[in-house]
């Protein structure tokens, strides 16, 4: 004799296999009579009692024995096996919950089809018959470890299937249509498939407490599946919509051991992007130093080139390589297309009006120099006035020393703070009527400090000065619109953003250019020349004299749209997030003291170490794979602000790690250690 089980979906109308008869336990109804018990038992929300199914013929409530007491599903079995706490411990015990049933008679697990039920009415738990299902195989598709998906639907399903927001089943499988309301479950709001945004329901007379099940609460749920979910007050991340997976902590502390074992409070958010891929991209990142894995800190003096830029690199010496405009045959209109395409590249990228205001020079020295010997020898006379801040590197100085020095011109100085940040209110008293332009800084070199240049340029404009804007710090970490920011000029240049070295540009409003002199004569900047006078070009070919860096323009042109494909916003909050790790992890170390504080920092660290040099420190680092500067880092003045002639500047880029991070960090505490 064999009987038929209810299938597992009523409405698909397939069937689960035939259960002998004999195998059932004495004194237990058929699979197909709990099944439907179950079934009705879970259509009542929590607080409401299922309606009793009377079974005449039984002689028992719905269908179950008569013998059995009312309240089990609340009583712990004196037979329960497994210790108060443990997430094998049910209120019926390990087995079936059923008080007095052996658990090793349980049905689930063990009468096929029957683990199909949806959950005894007494909290069925068979976490040891699904042990294999502990250990972690892949993912699944919602992008957890499937031992999660596994295990949340075992420990309840109502808890388990929400969890992994799986929609609520209305009897045997049957998905019941998403409530246009919000669920008055304690834990998930279905409409938006995101944490609840309202109080557990209340039902009259009845606090729904999901402990009355047997069931954890939201706060032992969360611990049982190690899920980080978003609070409902916090807003989404951008480019994350209610769908955003849960951020996993058992992941994370193994990714990163040691703050794990220090139980650093602050842990960085996981990439807005696939870093191994990111990495993958970068094939100087596979090097080897010292036998040690290349860690590549030194990014503020210069980064590593993608494989898309290196490849273009070579594609046009391969296919392209001409001098440009002026020529008819093929491989010069390559050329000329491709060095004209990675201007309008530039131009889209930091938000200009026209390709006619995107100079292409060799760098930001270059460029500032540029405009100092063009703009600034026509501009600046004796007793005029130029600004610039204690942050800068030496290119923002020193040419506006020489000018200054010819011209009979004044330098004046923005002080910093203690943290290394501009005072404003200073900044308002050098401003006159003899100020002719302020050039400063977006992120300083040596310490990281952002700039409110914005805020400083607008003030120049109200005192009738033109600002510049060196962006050699900021092109690779923020996103800059010289049109928002209202700059006259800004530069950059392209090796700071994972292009080539020997290219970078200077912006300049049409206007302004317009009106300046060409530095350089020769070719390429003429429109015609006797020997009696020469007319030169319009912007921008009037400032490009001679053979420019062809290919590395166009170089250029491809490391920005590399940034571009991976976002610049997702690029600065990852970097952002990796820099405030670095600093809660390094600042404790015994003897480090951090140079530069301010509140509002991009990617840079700079630190002396008690009792060795900046030299030494970074030697140790280079024995362990790990590549930092040491020196002054061409910014004398502010180190000096600070009492120090040099020190040690790890500057993190995309493509580091918190692991990377470790290392460093673990060299430095083995430093201090030595010698204290």
């Amino acid at each position: 004799m064999t009987m038929q089980t209810p299938t597992g979906n009523a409405a698909a109308g397939g069937a689960l296999p035939e259960v002998p008869a004999a195998t059932l336990p004495a004194g237990l109804p058929d699979p197909a009579t709990l099944a439907r018990l179950a079934a009705g038992f879970f259509r009542a929300l929590p607080g409401h009692a299922a309606a009793p199914e009377v079974n005449a013929g039984s002689g028992a409530v719905g269908g179950l024995p008569s013998a059995l007491p009312a309240a089990a599903p609340l009583l712990s079995s004196l037979s329960n096996p497994a210790p108060a706490g443990s997430p094998l411990a049910g209120p019926g015990g390990s087995g079936t919950g059923v008080p007095g049933l052996p658990p090793q008679d349980a049905l689930q697990g063990r009468v096929p089809g029957a683990n199909l039920l949806p959950g005894a009415p007494t909290h069925v738990l068979s976490l040891g018959n699904r042990a294999p299902a502990l250990v972690p195989h892949g993912t699944a598709q919602n992008g957890l470890p499937d031992n999660v998906v596994a295990i949340a639907p075992a420990l309840e399903p109502r808890a388990g299937g929400t969890a992994l927001g799986v929609p609520e089943a209305d009897g045997l499988g049957a998905t019941a249509a998403t409530p246009a309301t919000p669920s008055p479950y304690y834990f998930l709001d279905h409409a938006a498939r995101g944490p609840a945004t309202t109080a557990p329901a209340t039902l009259p007379g009845t606090t729904v407490d999901p402990r009355a099940f047997g069931l954890p609460d939201e706060h032992a749920l969360r611990d049982l599946l190690p899920l980080r979910r978003f609070e409902p007050s916090a807003a989404p991340a951008a480019g994350h919509g209610p769908h955003a997976h849960y951020a996993l902590e058992e992941a994370r502390a193994a990714a990163h051991p040691r703050e794990a074992r220090r139980g650093t409070p602050f842990a960085p958010a996981r990439p807005p992007f696939d870093i191994e891929a990111v990495r993958r991209d970068f094939p100087i990142l596979a090097e080897r130093v010292n036998g040690k894995p290349l860690v590549w800190f030194d990014n503020a003096a210069t980064t590593h080139k993608p494989q898309a830029v290196i490849d273009r690199l070579a594609y046009f010496y391969a296919h392209e390589n001409s001098n440009i405009h002026r020529a008819a045959h093929a491989l010069a209109g390559r050329a000329t297309d491709a060095y004209e395409h990675a201007r309008e590249t530039v131009r889209g990228f930091i938000g200009a009006a026209s390709p006619e205001e995107i100079i292409f020079v060799r760098g930001t020295t270059e460029a500032i120099n540029l405009i100092a010997n063009s703009w600034g020898e026509q501009n600046i006379g004796a007793g005029d006035e130029i600004i610039v801040s204690h942050l800068e590197h030496h290119a923002n100085i020193v040419p506006w020393q020489q000018l200054a020095a010819r011209k009979g011109a004044v330098l004046r100085v923005i002080p910093v703070d203690d943290s290394g940040q501009v005072l404003l209110d200073a900044y308002r008293k050098l401003l006159g009527p003899r100020t002719r332009l302020v050039s400063v800084t977006q992120v300083s070199n040596a310490l990281g400090t952002v700039v409110p240049v914005a805020e400083i340029v607008e003030l120049a404009h109200r005192a009738g000065a033109l600002a510049l804007v060196d962006g050699a710090q900021s092109i690779s970490h923020l996103r800059v619109d010289v049109q928002a920011l209202d700059a006259d000029f800004f530069v950059f240049s392209g090796h700071k953003i994972y292009g080539p070295t020997g290219i970078g540009v200077v912006y300049g409003k049409r206007a302004v250019l317009e009106g300046m002199p060409p530095w350089q004569g020769g070719g390429n900047m003429i429109a015609d020349v006797t020997f009696e006078r020469t007319v030169f070009q319009p912007p921008p070919a009037r400032f490009e004299a001679g053979t420019g860096n062809i290919a590395d323009a166009v170089g250029l042109g491809a490391a920005l749209d590399y940034v571009s494909r991976l976002g610049i916003e997702r690029i600065a909050h990852y970097e952002h997030e990796l820099l405030a790790y670095a600093t809660s992890v390094l600042a404790p170390v015994p003897g480090v003291r951090l140079v530069g504080t301010a509140r509002d920092k991009a990617s840079v660290l700079s630190f002396v170490l008690h009792g060795y040099t900046t030299e030494e420190v970074g030697r140790a680092l280079n024995e362990d794979g790990i590549a930092v500067r040491s020196g002054h880092h061409c910014a004398q003045p502010i180190l000096r602000r600070f009492g120090l002639e040099a020190t040690v500047r790890p500057s993190l880029a995309f493509y580091n790690t918190c692991d990377e991070v470790d290392a460093m960090v673990a060299t430095v505490r083995r430093l201090a250690g030595r010698r204290r």
